[in-house]
């Protein structure tokens, strides 16, 4: 072998071996970056749950808004960046609390999207994602580390350790045997650097009081996706956050015994009455406790039989292979083969918006898991469609996405809603939001200022969603 050969060889096994993050250039991907910045005439729907506002003027400086209000109102110094943007809404950064950085789909795929998952959301307008659950917890933390150090593209990230059940759960989960495996486990990920835990399916009262008694220690805080504990349950044991609504609730089942997941138990809850003793005093429990839910509704609508067909634009951003495994299986879904019952779906929409009339803080996340047709990003701003579609106003359904996912975080005074002295975590939609009724629009994303190309960031990942 020759030595140009040798070099050859050498330089492309450099190249291979490189991360292909580090030392990008993403200017092309940036569509607004300037000290002042005015965004002009346009519609805002502030993320405080009061009603849209006309001719507004939001003044940002560096990463934070500076001035808010009707354009007579604010001066805009003549240094500033001006955008008009009349005929344009725009919302706070949304703030997703189910949001994985890896992806399930088709025919028992899975991946960590550590590339395609950051941009996505971000492109789809979500600022901030707790992951709430993580396959690859190293992976995540080093993801984090890079976007907060500019070598990666993507939103502010709350991280959390291994899923944490008990008998029973995936080969990526750690599976417990005890109280005292709970507690070193959640000391080790505390001091890795996790913000949050997740408890899963399985795991017995036990354990879960364990988990969440060494995170409390520690100043973490722990959600669960739960069957063999029913929520009072949770909440008796100090548990911060609930998943998935009625549908991983299993206090109501005849068949419920102590420790124990009953299969198949959402399956009759149908008929389900949300007045009742015990709905009313699951509400009243997680209220007064300050325990707050997650609305994760697209990861259950798109297995509901006889709901519209998924969006084409799912299919489109996802790699071909697995595009053409879930469309086969949301066609076999919506036909009514393993599907959700859609009047158990319905109750489960009126079970959230009965919860947030008893007082409780609901918030909103993808889950991009099951057979894929809910993708990062994408699944975010189907939710906001459903939610609307469970009854509530469109300053109702940015509060969840926004605000309130800022306050289970504890960071609400800094993030989601748009007011002075916030972080400039802004999305601007083409349109009146109120009008067209979903975010696919999204067409300027702000994190900390930096305003990005939405569509531009969304092509840079056409076709390799679900691989990479």
């Amino acid at each position: 072998m020759n030595l140009s050969t040798k070099l050859l060889i050498l330089m492309i096994m450099a190249a291979m071996s490189a991360n292909p993050i580090i030392g990008q250039d993403f200017d092309d991907f940036i569509a607004v970056d300037s000290g002042l910045i005015a965004l002009m005439n346009a519609k805002t729907i502030d993320g405080t749950g009061d009603q849209s506002k006309l001719g507004q003027t939001i003044l940002i400086e560096g990463d934070k808004i500076i001035a808010v209000g009707p354009g007579s109102d604010i001066t805009v110094p003549d240094r500033a960046v001006k955008i008009d943007l009349s005929g344009h809404t725009i919302i706070p950064g949304l703030i997703g609390l189910h949001n994985h950085s890896f992806y399930t789909g088709g025919r028992g795929r899975s991946a960590q999207l550590s590339f395609s998952g950051s941009r996505l959301y971000l492109g789809s307008g979500v600022t901030t994602i707790r992951t709430t659950g993580a396959r690859a917890p190293y992976e995540e933390l080093n993801l984090k580390d890079q976007i907060e150090s500019g070598q990666a593209i993507g939103p502010t990230m709350y991280t959390t350790g291994p899923y944490i059940t008990g008998e029973q759960g995936s080969q990526t989960m750690a599976r417990l045997s005890d109280a005292g495996q709970a507690r070193r486990l959640v000391d080790y990920w505390s001091n890795e650097g996790v913000s949050w835990f997740k408890a899963y399916t399985w795991i017995s009262r036990e354990e879960l009081g364990a988990v969440i008694d060494e995170a409390h220690k520690n100043g973490k805080k722990v959600t669960a996706h739960l069957c063999s504990v029913g929520y009072r349950e949770a909440v008796a044991l100090g548990i911060d956050n609930l998943e998935h609504g009625l549908f991983a609730n299993s206090e109501y089942a005849p068949s419920k015994t102590p420790d124990q997941c009953p299969p198949g138990f959402s399956g009759a809850y149908g008929d389900l009455d949300i007045n009742s003793e015990a709905v009313q005093s699951t509400f009243k429990d997680m209220v007064d406790n300050g325990v707050s839910m997650t609305s994760t509704l697209v990861v259950y609508e798109i297995s509901v039989a006889g709901r519209p067909p998924i969006h084409e634009r799912v299919y489109d951003i996802l790699a071909p292979e697995i595009a053409s495994e879930v469309r086969e299986i949301a066609v076999a879904r919506r036909a009514g083969q393993g599907s959700i019952d859609p009047r158990v779906f319905a109750k489960a929409m009126q079970y959230e918006r009965a919860f947030v009339e008893a007082g409780g803080l609901l918030a909103a996340g993808v889950d991009p898991t099951g057979y894929g047709a809910a993708p990062p990003g994408f699944g975010d701003q189907r939710n906001y469609e459903l939610l609307l579609e469970a009854g509530f106003s469109h300053p109702e359904v940015v509060q969840i996405m926004s605000a309130n996912g800022a306050k289970v975080l504890g960071i609400l005074d800094e993030v989601g809603t748009i007011q002075p002295g916030k972080t400039a975590d802004l999305v601007v939609l083409e349109g009146d939001l109120e009008e067209i009724g979903n975010l696919h629009t999204t067409k300027f994303v702000f994190k900390q200022g930096v305003g990005w190309d939405s569509h531009k960031l969304i092509e840079s990942v056409r076709g390799i969603v679900g691989i990479r």
